[in-house]
């Protein structure tokens, strides 16, 4: 499938890749195919990545995986949202939450509260709220650059 999007151009992106978010996602419930993309020639590749839209190709949300900022992190999700995914294994379990970046680029923040839960067997996500209590604003700007001042 080739998809035009406005920040990585036209894409190639095979079907058996496609994330499918049955009921959309927060605020968006028509947006409902995605696409998890990455920048290959970026060092850290694979920590932030996009959720593009299929279905809009103006609609990207940047991304990562919780744990490479808190590795404690562990949502009390819902049974009957994860109904929705199939059958699923601590293997193909993916989570992944929002990453918001102000002006104030020291105000980086990710929304732990309302993680995206992927099966990665099938390819069925959904996104939640949950009711653990983390917070939607958890700063990382100092976490990345200690992180990145320990890689140099």
């Amino acid at each position: 499938m080739k998809a035009k999007t406005r920040l990585f151009g036209e894409i190639d992106i095979k079907d058996d890749k496609i994330i499918k978010f049955k009921e959309g996602i927060i605020g968006y419930p028509d947006l409902q195919n995605f696409a998890l993309i990455h920048d290959m020639e970026k060092k850290e590749k694979g920590r932030i990545k996009w959720l593009q839209s299929m279905d809009d190709p103006n609609f990207a949300l940047p991304v990562m995986n919780p744990l490479d900022i808190v590795p404690e992190y562990s949502p009390t999700v819902n049974k009957e949202c994860l109904n929705l995914l199939g059958t699923m294994s601590v293997e193909s379990t993916f989570i992944l939450v929002t990453i918001t970046v102000p002006t104030e680029i020291e105000k980086m923040s990710v929304n732990l509260k309302a993680p995206f839960v992927i099966n990665m067997d099938n390819l069925k996500g959904t996104q939640m709220i949950i009711e653990d209590d983390y917070p939607v604003k958890y700063m990382i700007y100092d976490i990345l650059n200690n992180r990145k001042a320990g890689e140099a």
